[in-house]
C-alpha cells in the first residue's frame, strides 16, 4: 500500500484512471487493421470450418507452404498458407499475438508499414524454412528429411516476426526480456516440436528482428549493453528452465519430432499406454520387456505423470535457486547437466560395445544416425553447463551451514520415514507383489522405488504389483519422496540469506534502531556479515575480500559503545588474519581509530539538509522552486510508495528506467554504499515516485531511516534513477518534495548522501593520498560523474560532512584499494574492465 504521508506540493495517492477494460477497449479501437486482420482470420476459418481440426488435407495442399509446394510448383503457398491457422489453439495463440503486438505497432508507426512488417516476416520466415528444409533433406538430415513431403498453414509467421520487430520500440530492460522469451519459445518449439509451421515461425521472428531495426531506426530506446547482476542471474535462470519446459512440451504435443525431442528421454518419462503394454506383452520372447512394461502400467495417473516429470520439476526448482543468486543451486545445475552428459555418454559406449548382431530383425538401426542421435539431447547440456561456468561469480549467496545441514537433515528424515513405510506395508500387502514380497525383497527394490521411472527402468523390476493396494504403494512411494524433496528444496532457496551466525542479521537490526549513521541501514543490505561487540551494543557490518576486512560505515548501536567497537572489531579482525579497514565512516570513527594510531583520508562528502527551519524562499533555492512549479504544470506528482508494496504499473517503469539507466552505461552497476533495485525491495525503505496523469513514471527515489532509540530521526538519499522525459527538474522536484514530506513528518534532517570521491575544498593542504584520490575522482568523472552528482546537492544548500577511511597500516593501501574497488564492481568482467579503461582515457 502507498504510504500515508502527505507532501504538500502535490497529492500522495495515485489518480483514480479509467478501468482496465475500458482502456484495454480504447487502445484496440484505435487499431482497426488489427482489428480488421482478427475478424478475417476468424470469419474465413468459420466460413471453411477451419477452426476445430483445421484445414482439410486438400487445401493444405494446395494453399500450403513448405517444400512439397514448391515442387508442385505452388510459388503463391508463401501467402496464402497465412489464410487458416492449424486449429483453434493456433487460432487462438495467433489472435492473442496479433492484438497484444499489432494494436501498440499500428498506432506507433502507422498501417502500411506494420502490414509490410507482417508480410516481409510472412513471406521470408516461409522462404527460410523452405530453404533450411531443402538442405536437410539433401544432406539426409532425419528431423528435416521427415517434414520434407508436407505442407502446412499458419498466420504466427507473421505475427512472430511482428513481435521481434516491435522490441526495438521497447526499453533496454523490456527488450531483452521480451526478445530472450519470445526466441527462446520459438526455438523451444522449433527443435523440440519440429512441425513445418514451428520452423517457419522461427524463421519469420528472424526476419521480422532484422526488418524491425529498419523500419524503427532511429527511435530505438538506447542500446541494450550488458545486462546487471541482478538480470544476469534471471537470463542464466531462464536458460535452465527452457530446457526443462521444452523436455515436458513433447508430452504435452502430439508427433513432438524435432531434433532436441529426444532431450525427453533425459529429464521426462511419460507412462505407458494400454496400447504399448498390449503390444509388448502379447510376445512370449520379450518377458522382461512386459515386466516392465506392466510396473509402468502400474504407475499410470498422477503418481506416473509426477515421477515422470521429477528431473524437469528439479530443473525448474534450480532455476528458481539461480534467480535468486543460490550457489547451492548453481552446483546443482551443473551437477545434473554433467550427469546427463555422462548417462549419454555412458549409453553411446554401451551400444557401440555391443553392436546389434547381423541377424537383427527388421532393418538394422544406422550406427550413424544412433550416434547423432545420442549428440543431439547432450547439445543443450554442454551449452548449458558452459553458460554455468562464464556466470559463476553471479551466484554467489551461500547457504548458511545451519540451513545446510537442517535439509539434509530433511532429507533424511524424508528417506526413512518414506523407507519405513514401504517396508512396513509392503510386508502387510506381501502376497500382493510378484513374486511374494520378502522384506528382503523390499529393502532393495526400495531405491529404485524412489527413482523416476525412466531411471528405475535400468534396474529392472524386482517386484511387479498385482493387487490395487500394492499399486497404490508402488507409484505413492516415490511420488511423496520427490514432492517433499522438491518442496524442501525451493523452501532451502527461498530462504537462504548470508549472515555470520544463525540469527546475526536479526541481532544487527535491533542494534541498529538504537542508533548509527547516515548510512548505517546499509548495514541491512545482501552480503555483509557481522562483528557483534562482547557487551552485544554495538556491531560492525562487513565484508572480507582479498584478506581485508572493509566496513559498511560506522559502528552502530548504543551510542556510547560505537567508539570502543572500533579497537573491538580491530582486534577481531587481527586475531582472524584480515586487515581492518573502516570504511565511509564519520569525523567520530576517525578519531577512534586514530588513537589506535591508525590513518586516515577523507573519500566523500556527506550533503545533510536540516529540516525544522527548511523553507525554499530566496535566491539560492530558485532551481527547487521552479521544478516545484514545472511539475504542477506539467500534472506530476509525488507519490509514496513501498517498493514490494507497489503497483505492478510503477514498480515494472522503475525497474525499466533502472536497467535503461545501466544499459546506457555499458558498465556494471555500484554496489556496496551504492543500492540498486535488489536493495530497494525492502518493506522499511520509502520510495517516491514522479508521475504524470497518464501513469507514467518520471523518476525514482528512495530512503533508507537512520534511527535513534527505535525511531527514524532522519531519511538518506539512496537510489536515484530519471526516465528518458522532457522533464528536466524531476530530480529537484522529488528531494524537494521529500524534504518538504519528511519536515511535516518531524524528521530532523534528510541527508543526500555521500558522493564518493569528491569533497567540499576547506582551505587545507591535502596530502599525497588526498591527491591521488582527488584525481582519481577527476579521472572516472566522465564514466560515474560523482562530482557532477556533488555539484548537484550544492543546489539544495546542505551542510557538509566529510566521510573518512581508516586504516591502519599505509603499506596495506594497495591491497586495501583492490578491496574497495571490487567491493563496488563486484561482477566486473574484463570486457567491461577493458571498456572502462577506454572511457577513462578518453
Amino acid at each position: 500500500m502507498a504510504d500515508t504521508v502527505e507532501i504538500p506540493s502535490s497529492p500522495v495517492a495515485p489518480s483514480k484512471l479509467r478501468s482496465v477494460a475500458t482502456a484495454v477497449w480504447a487502445a484496440i479501437t484505435h487499431a482497426p487493421v488489427t482489428l480488421g486482420l482478427v475478424a478475417a482470420l476468424w470469419i474465413v476459418g468459420i466460413v471453411r470450418g477451419t477452426i476445430a481440426h483445421g484445414p482439410s488435407e486438400g487445401v493444405v495442399e494446395k494453399w500450403g507452404v513448405g517444400l512439397q509446394a514448391f515442387r508442385d510448383g505452388h510459388w503463391w503457398s508463401v501467402v496464402t498458407s497465412a489464410m487458416y491457422c492449424g486449429g483453434v489453439a493456433n487460432y487462438v495463440n495467433t489472435t492473442l499475438l496479433l492484438l497484444v503486438v499489432g494494436v501498440a505497432v499500428e498506432r506507433r508507426i502507422g498501417v502500411w508499414r506494420m502490414l509490410g512488417l507482417m508480410l516481409v516476416s510472412q513471406v521470408g520466415g516461409a522462404l527460410l524454412a523452405v530453404g533450411a528444409i531443402w538442405l536437410g533433406a539433401r544432406a539426409e538430415e532425419d528431423w528435416l528429411f521427415s517434414i520434407s513431403n508436407y505442407n502446412e498453414m499458419g498466420a504466427s509467421p507473421a505475427a512472430a516476426g511482428l513481435a521481434l520487430a516491435a522490441t526495438f520500440g521497447l526499453s533496454a530492460l523490456w527488450r531483452r526480456r521480451v526478445r530472450l522469451l519470445l526466441i527462446a519459445g520459438l526455438l523451444t518449439w522449433a527443435l523440440y516440436v519440429g512441425h513445418i509451421i514451428d520452423l517457419q515461425r522461427l524463421c519469420g521472428g528472424v526476419v521480422g528482428l532484422v526488418a524491425g531495426l529498419f523500419v524503427f531506426g532511429r527511435a530505438v530506446k538506447g542500446r541494450i549493453g550488458a545486462p546487471s547482476h541482478a538480470e544476469t542471474r534471471v537470463l542464466v535462470a531462464m536458460v535452465v528452465a527452457v530446457g526443462a519446459l521444452g523436455a515436458m512440451l513433447t508430452v504435452v504435443v502430439d508427433y513432438a519430432i524435432g531434433p532436441l525431442s529426444t532431450y525427453r528421454d533425459l529429464l521426462v518419462f511419460p507412462a505407458w499406454t494400454e496400447e504399448e503394454v498390449r503390444n509388448t506383452c502379447a510376445n512370449p520372447e520379450f518377458a522382461l520387456d512386459c515386466r516392465r512394461a506392466l510396473a509402468g502400467d502400474a504407475l499410470r495417473g498422477l503418481p506416473g505423470l509426477l515421477l515422470g516429470l521429477a528431473p524437469a520439476l528439479l530443473l525448474l526448482v534450480i532455476a528458481e535457486g539461480l534467480r535468486r543468486g543460490r550457489r547451492l543451486a548453481w552446483w546443482l545445475g551443473l551437477v545434473m547437466n554433467l550427469f546427463m552428459i555422462g548417462l549419454v555418454a555412458w549409453a553411446a559406449y554401451q551400444y557401440f560395445r555391443h553392436p546389434v548382431p547381423d541377424d537383427y530383425p527388421g532393418s538394422k538401426p544406422d550406427a550413424g544416425w544412433i550416434l547423432f542421435s545420442y549428440l543431439e539431447p547432450v547439445l543443450l547440456c554442454v551449452v548449458t553447463v558452459v553458460i554455468l561456468l562464464a556466470t559463476r561469480r553471479h551466484f554467489e549467496v551461500r547457504v548458511p551451514r545451519t540451513n545446510l545441514v537442517g535439509f539434509a537433515l530433511y532429507v533424511l528424515g524424508t528417506l526413512l520415514v518414506v523407507g519405513f513405510g514401504y517396508l512396513w506395508i509392503g510386508q502387510l500387502l506381501s502376497d500382493e507383489f510378484d513374486p511374494e514380497a520378502s522384506a528382503a525383497d523390499l529393502l532393495l527394490d526400495l531405491p529404485v522405488r524412489l527413482l523416476p521411472t525412466g531411471y528405475a527402468d535400468f534396474f529392472g523390476v524386482r517386484l511387479l504389483p498385482t493387487g490395487h493396494l500394492a499399486k497404490l504403494l508402488f507409484g505413492y512411494t516415490g511420488l511423496v519422496f520427490w514432492v517433499v524433496i522438491l518442496v524442501g528444496l525451493l523452501a532451502l532457496f527461498l530462504r537462504s540469506r548470508t549472515t555470520s551466525e544463525p540469527g546475526a542479521a536479526d541481532r544487527a537490526r535491533a542494534l541498529l534502531a538504537r542508533g548509527g549513521s547516515n548510512l548505517s541501514y546499509m548495514t541491512t543490505w545482501e552480503g555483509n556479515d557481522y562483528w557483534f561487540a562482547a557487551t552485544d551494543d554495538a556491531a560492525v557490518a562487513y565484508r572480507v575480500i582479498g584478506g581485508v576486512a572493509v566496513t559498511t560505515g560506522d559502528p552502530f548501536g548504543e551510542p556510547a559503545a560505537r567508539r570502543s567497537a572500533v579497537a573491538g572489531f580491530a582486534e577481531f579482525c587481527q586475531d582472524n588474519g584480515w586487515t581492518p579497514c573502516f570504511y565511509s565512516v564519520t569525523e567520530d570513527v576517525r578519531r577512534a581509530a586514530e588513537e589506535l594510531g591508525w590513518s586516515a583520508v577523507q573519500v566523500a562528502e556527506d550533503t545533510v539538509l536540516p529540516l525544522p527551519e527548511l523553507k525554499f524562499s530566496g535566491k539560492k533555492w530558485q532551481d527547487v522552486r521552479t521544478a516545484l512549479n514545472n511539475a504542477g504544470k506539467a500534472g506530476i506528482t509525488a507519490q509514496w510508495w513501498r517498493f514490494p508494496e507497489a503497483p505492478l504499473s510503477i514498480s515494472e517503469q522503475i525497474r525499466e528506467i533502472s536497467e535503461d539507466w545501466v544499459a546506457d552505461k555499458g558498465l556494471p552497476e555500484m554496489g556496496f554504499t551504492l543500492g540498486s533495485l535488489t536493495e530497494l525491495d525492502d518493506p522499511r525503505v520509502r520510495c517516491l515516485v514522479a508521475v504524470d496523469a497518464e501513469g507514467r513514471v518520471h523518476g525514482v527515489t528512495s530512503w533508507l531511516p537512520v534511527y535513534r532509540d527505535g525511531e527514524p530521526v532522519g531519511w538518506t538519499l539512496d537510489f536515484m534513477r530519471r526516465g528518458t522525459t522532457d522533464f528536466r527538474g524531476v530530480m529537484e522536484f522529488l528531494i524537494a518534495s521529500a524534504a518538504l514530506g519528511f519536515k511535516e513528518e518531524g524528521a530532523e534532517f534528510l541527508s543526500l548522501s555521500g558522493a564518493p570521491l569528491a569533497r567540499l575544498d576547506r582551505g587545507d593542504e591535502p596530502g599525497a593520498l588526498q591527491k591521488l584520490l582527488d584525481f582519481t575522482g577527476r579521472t572516472l568523472e566522465p564514466v560515474y560523474g560523482f562530482r557532477s552528482l556533488f555539484a548537484f546537492k550544492a543546489k539544495f544548500q546542505p551542510v557538509y560532512q566529510p566521510m573518512f577511511m581508516a586504516y591502519p597500516d599505509p603499506a596495506a593501501l594497495p591491497t586495501i584499494a583492490s578491496a574497495i574497488g571490487r567491493a563496488y564492481l563486484p561482477h566486473l568482467t574484463p570486457a567491461q574492465g577493458l571498456r572502462l579503461v577506454r572511457k577513462v582515457v578518453g
